[in-house]
């Protein structure tokens, strides 16, 4: 039986409350007070101009995507450490996902290997937040602006995480979040797409909605996709939003916890690297040896302790592994990484027990 799971929500502000209201007032659906309320709130709090809601996170990268107008014949270069919901994006739209490897110290998206990368056919970046760290910006910017193709940010792991004092979302031409049930932040099922340039903002209001067109009832101009949030998820995640600070600071003082339990054990904390607030959606560590990490999560399992593994690189996918390549330090933190519980009601004491029983069971298979 879990005794400690690797997350669950935290529900404790206005989310009846609010979900309530909707339901009292009857506006369910994708019209209702709470989807402007939340849109400009979130703009405001993460320091952009302009964000609408959509249905989930994974439709806002297709958004994002399509907003830009990438399609067939286009690639975009992606790290192949993440979720698979950022590469399958990419492929939803006809476009090549392109590869990268990660950086050794922070596990973002390595600048260098994205300049190799570029090519005639390349039309953006998609840098992925992993995490909750951020990913170099001053470099992809740059090497963005220099061959002159779009900038995506991949927040969904990434609410409340910082670079340079920055919010994340903020650098790119269109960027996204992901609300789902395990996030910082959460909607159930949602997402946000985020951008400070305003034909980009009209472009994905325009494509959310079944194409309809602005001046004309029922007559829709281009194809489409039903994407809209609901005006219950949306008053839930204004909610959220009114506790994100709290939820935040919860989350980096979880870290704190595991980084001073963890100190003199076999194994590597995911550290912030730079002039960053790494937000911590997830805790994570490295073994070793790649062999250790199912030995570990198995006899954590043993003790009620969930974990994840991290994700497993996209190109070892068979989907996507029909050529073949080498990412080495993408393959490394993949096969070594475990995502800890790291939920914000978790106490000191719990995280104590986790990394005892991490402690013991590494010592007994030096």
């Amino acid at each position: 039986m879990i005794k400690i799971p690797v997350y669950q929500p935290s529900l404790s502000g206005n989310e009846k409350k609010y979900v309530e209201d909707c339901l009292t007032s009857t506006w369910i659906s994708s019209k209702g007070k709470y989807i402007s309320s939340f849109e400009e709130s979130f703009a405001r709090y993460t320091g952009v101009k302009y964000a609408t809601t959509v249905s989930n996170g994974t439709v806002a990268l297709h958004l994002a995507l399509i907003a830009l107008g990438i399609g067939p014949g286009d690639e975009v270069i992606v790290p192949t450490l993440t979720y698979i919901a950022s590469v399958n994006a990419i492929a939803y739209t006809g476009a090549t996902p392109v590869f990268v490897d990660s950086c050794e110290d922070s596990w973002q998206i390595d600048p260098n290997d994205v300049k190799n990368k570029i090519n005639g056919r390349t039309k953006a970046i998609m840098a992925v937040h992993l995490y909750g760290h951020p990913c170099d910006m001053d470099s992809l910017t740059s090497i963005a602006k220099t061959h002159n193709i779009f900038l995506i940010e991949d927040c969904a792991e990434a609410f409340g995480t910082l670079y340079k004092g920055k919010h994340v979302g903020g650098f790119g031409d269109i960027s996204t979040y992901s609300f789902f049930g395990n996030k910082t932040i959460t909607t159930g099922e949602g997402g946000m797409v985020v951008t400070n340039d305003e034909t980009l903002y009209d472009r994905s209001v325009h494509y959310k909605g079944q194409g309809l067109a602005k001046h004309r009832q029922y007559w829709h101009d281009v194809i489409g996709y039903n994407y809209r949030m609901t005006n219950i998820c949306a008053a839930i995640g204004l909610a959220q939003l009114e506790r994100a600070d709290s939820l935040i600071e919860k989350k980096i003082q979880i870290a704190e916890w595991y980084k001073k339990q963890l100190t003199k054990a076999p194994v590597v904390f995911h550290p912030a690297i730079g002039d960053v607030r790494h937000s911590y959606w997830m805790c994570s560590i490295l073994v070793n040896d790649p062999a250790q990490r199912d030995m570990l999560r198995d006899a954590l399992l043993e003790e009620g302790i969930e974990t994840r593994p991290l994700f497993y690189p996209a190109h070892t996918m068979p989907m996507y592994s029909s050529k073949y390549q080498k990412h080495p330090v993408a393959e490394s933190l993949g096969w070594r990484g475990i995502n800890l519980p790291s939920w914000p009601e978790l106490k000191e004491d719990q995280i104590d027990f986790i990394c005892g029983k991490i402690k013991t069971l590494l010592s007994v298979v030096k």
